[in-house]
C-alpha cells in the first residue's frame, strides 16, 4: 500500500458542446479543482456557485470515503451558461412568471414587481442550467479526485524515499556510537590507574602509608565501573534501533500512518537527547547533534503524511 502526502492538487473540466463559427463552445462547461495542505484532521471547504450547491452533500461523502486527513479546498464552477447574448423570453415563460408575481402580490401587496432586467435574468437562468447537472458534476468530481489522489501518492512516495534515506543515515550514526563507550570506559579506567599510581609514588617519597598495587587496581576498576554506568547508552541505542525498525515497517506498509510516525519521531528525538546528555566525548556529542538534525528533518516531512 502506498504512503500518501496531505499536499496535492488536481483540476479538470467537463462539457462545452460543439463550437460555433467563432470557435466558442456553445454548451455550459463544468470545472472543478481540488487542492490540499496538511492538517490534523480531514477539513473540507467547498467554494461553488448556488447552482451547484445542492451537490455538496454527495461530494462530501465522495471525498470522505477516500481521504483521511488534510485541509482540502474544493472549488467548482459552471461557465457558458448562456449563448453569449440576451435571449428573448417566450410568451409562455413570461406568462408563467407574471402569474407567479400576481400570486405573490395577492399575499404581499407591498412586494416590488419584477423589472425587465429581473425577467431577463430569470428566463436566462432557466435556459442555462442543463439537465443532469448534478450527475455530471459528480462524474467530474470522480475524475478530479482520481487525479488528486494520484498527485498525493506521488508526493507521498517522494517523502517516503526521503525518510528511508534518513533512517539509513541514523543507523550509520548509531553504529559509529556503539564502539565509543567501551573505548571511553577503558580510557577512563587507565586514567584512574595513572592517578592512583601517581598518588602512590608521591606517598612513598614522603614516607606515608600507601595502598598496595592490588588495592589501586581494585579502586580504579570500581571508579571505571561507576563511570561506565553513568555514560552507558546501550539502552538508548537499542530503543533507537527498535524505533527505526518500526518506522521503516510502517513506511513500507503504507496507508494512513502519519500520526503513528509522528509519535515515533518524538521517541527518536528523546533517545537522541539522552544520548547527548550522557556524552563524555566530542565525538559522541557530534553524533547526537547529527542525529537530532536528521530527526528534525524527518519530523517536518512526517507531518505532511496522511
Amino acid at each position: 500500500m502506498a504512503v500518501y502526502s496531505m499536499t496535492g492538487y488536481a483540476t479538470a473540466q467537463h462539457g462545452g458542446g460543439p463550437a460555433d463559427e467563432a470557435g466558442r463552445e456553445t454548451g455550459p462547461v463544468l470545472g472543478m479543482e481540488i487542492r490540499s495542505v496538511n492538517s490534523r484532521f480531514l477539513d473540507l471547504t467547498f467554494k461553488m456557485s448556488d447552482d451547484l450547491r445542492g451537490t455538496e452533500p454527495a461530494l462530501r461523502d465522495l471525498l470522505g470515503a477516500r481521504l483521511k486527513r488534510g485541509k482540502v479546498e474544493i472549488r467548482a464552477w459552471i461557465e457558458g451558461k448562456s449563448d453569449g447574448g440576451l435571449r428573448a423570453p417566450s410568451p409562455a415563460e413570461l406568462q408563467r412568471l407574471v402569474g407567479l408575481q400576481d400570486n405573490i402580490l395577492a399575499w404581499h401587496p407591498k412586494a416590488a414587481p419584477l423589472s425587465v432586467a429581473e425577467l431577463l435574468q430569470l428566463t436566462s437562468r432557466q435556459q442555462a442550467l442543463p439537465s443532469g447537472l448534478h450527475e455530471n458534476l459528480l462524474s467530474l468530481a470522480q475524475t478530479v479526485l482520481d487525479g488528486f489522489v494520484g498527485a498525493r501518492e506521488r508526493e507521498g512516495k517522494r517523502l517516503a524515499d526521503m525518510l528511508l534515506d534518513r533512517l539509513k543515515q541514523l543507523r550509520q550514526l548509531a553504529r559509529e556510537a556503539q564502539p565509543l563507550i567501551p573505548e571511553l570506559v577503558a580510557q577512563q579506567r587507565q586514567r584512574f590507574i595513572d592517578r592512583w599510581n601517581e598518588a602512590l609514588g608521591a606517598g612513598q617519597s614522603l614516607g606515608t602509608p600507601t595502598l598496595s598495587a592490588d588495592a589501586v587496581q581494585e579502586r580504579a576498576l570500581s571508579e571505571a565501573t561507576a563511570f561506565a554506568i553513568r555514560i552507558d547508552v546501550a539502552e538508548e541505542l537499542t530503543r533507537l534501533d527498535s524505533h527505526l525498525e518500526e518506522i521503516e515497517r510502517l513506511i513500507k506498509k503504507g496507508g494512513d500512518v502519519g500520526k503513528r510516525l509522528d509519535f515515533l519521531i518524538q521517541e527518536l528525538h528523546r533517545e537522541a537527547n539522552t544520548l547527548g546528555s550522557k556524552s563524555s566525548s566530542l565525538e559522541l556529542t557530534r553524533i547526537s547533534v547529527d542525529m537530532k538534525v536528521l530527526i528534525e528533518q524527518m519530523r517536518e516531512q512526517v507531518q505532511n503524511l496522511e
